[in-house]
């Protein structure tokens, strides 16, 4: 399961060069002015098999700006929302009044749950590691020198960060038959509703399970001898106010959840859809491989007929072409209209998921469409040509197809011969991968 890390520090310790260095990345900006850093950012990070996000936030109690108040608050929900803070403390100057300031400032705003690490940064010689032990007045019993710049002593950090991430909870093997489906979408769409509405529609409820140190709480339920296992996200826990730091970590806290699932419905409301954050949250379920259905929810709010329900599914085509290959339901979680089509979609998208075509059919039928086709060429005229292809695996179903030159595959090639894929199969709801590798044969040149 993937957990989140925020960085947490006064400005200029370095939490965006560490950023940089744990997601190996340049998206956070580095400067040597303090509070450059003023919003948040996120990436994803695998270490030793786990996977895990970590944030990027602004720098606290450090010279007051007219940004204070609000990277504050910023940093204030990123603790809260998070699994393992990394206090990350300037080794160059010491342990600060300011440091002992945030010290305090993130017991309090964790409850004095939260793992928290301190890394001494900027100690780029081990000759300097004992400098680390003077961040033990913090409070704090994990303190580890490193140096971002460097790469030091990022190993050892990275080993206590997973030591704390909240534990890997599903064995695919042992939970084969259980279908894994997560509710996700910005706040305010109508998940938890959503959610209560199938709960409260089951033949058995199983039992609620805790999670992590927040205590979010998956659902397992049966459905006509199916089991379920309803995957929560940050919006499904009441708040009594939205604002744009919830939603923000909303956001995160969803990716998270979109990791441990098999299928996604991806909620939006009926009467504002295609939302930038729902195309992101759309976008990262595609990456990672996940079935997913577009559920349109307050459709009775939109009093809609069949020509407005044909028009909002051109746009969301128009919106979000990467998602052609999505169901789109209109639902109402207050009444219950869709609900059962919901479920059955899902169980649809879940079997498509597994579905595998045989490597003899499959080359033969590529054979026949591709031979119309023109392929692409370079400047040369030198040609694509197709030799093989074969199904590699599925959950997603990907394959790879073994070509004289990969370079010459652009992406309106790839689209068509998904599309070509989607003919062949029903892949409704899954996205497909597709590799081009290269093949030596002895009259290439």
């Amino acid at each position: 399961m993937a957990g989140i890390v925020a960085i947490i520090g006064r400005p200029n310790a370095g939490k965006s060069s560490l950023f940089n260095r744990l997601t190996d990345s340049k998206d956070a900006i580095v400067d040597d002015m303090p509070g450059v850093t003023r919003d948040r950012l996120y990436g994803e990070v695998e270490y030793r098999g786990r996977n895990f996000y970590v944030i990027d936030t602004g720098g606290i109690f450090g010279e007051d700006t007219a940004f204070s108040t609000g990277i504050k608050a910023h940093v204030d929900e990123a603790v809260k929302e998070s699994d393992v803070i990394i206090f990350l403390v300037d080794g160059h100057d010491g342990v600060t009044s300011s440091d002992e300031e945030i010290a305090d400032f993130i017991r309090k705003a964790s409850g004095n749950v939260k793992p928290v690490i301190v890394a001494v940064n900027k100690l780029d010689d081990p000759k300097h590691d004992d400098f680390a032990n003077d961040a033990y007045v913090l409070g704090f019993e994990e303190v580890i020198p490193v140096s971002a710049l460097h790469k030091r002593g990022l190993d050892e950090l990275l080993d206590v960060v997973v030591k704390y991430l909240p534990p890997d909870e599903f064995d695919d093997e042992e939970h084969e038959d259980e279908i894994r489906l997560v509710i996700a979408g910005k706040p305010n769409v109508g998940k938890s509703s959503l959610l209560n509405k199938i709960t409260n529609s089951q033949r058995s409820l199983v039992s609620p399970i805790a999670g992590t140190t927040r205590d979010p709480v998956d659902m397992n339920i049966n459905i006509d001898g199916q089991d379920f296992k309803i995957i929560d996200t940050a919006g499904l826990r009441r708040r009594a106010k939205f604002d744009g730091d919830l939603e923000y970590y909303s956001f995160v806290r969803t990716l998270a959840a979109v990791d441990r699932s098999d299928v996604a419905l991806l909620l939006m409301d009926a009467r504002e859809p295609c939302t930038d954050q729902d195309k992101r949250i759309a976008a990262h379920v595609a990456q990672k491989g996940k079935g997913l259905i577009i559920v349109l929810n307050k459709w009775d709010l939109v009093g809609g007929d069949g020509n407005k329900a044909d028009k909002l599914r051109q746009k969301i085509r128009d919106d979000m072409p990467f998602l052609s290959y999505a169901p789109v339901i209109f639902a109402s979680a207050l009444s219950g209209r869709g609900l059962e089509k919901i479920i059955q979609t899902v169980l649809t998208v879940n079997e498509n998921r597994k579905k595998r075509i045989p490597t003899n059919l499959l080359n033969r039928l590529m054979r026949d469409v591709l031979a119309f086709d023109r392929l692409p060429s370079d400047r040369k005229g030198r040609a694509l040509k197709v030799y093989y292809c074969s199904q590699a695996d599925a959950l997603p179903p990907t394959f790879i197809f073994f070509v004289n030159k990969p370079e010459l595959v652009n992406t309106s090639f790839e689209n068509h011969v998904k599309n070509k894929l989607r003919e062949l199969e029903d892949f409704t709801g899954t996205p497909i991968r597709t590799f081009w590798r290269g093949k030596e044969k002895d009259n290439e040149r």
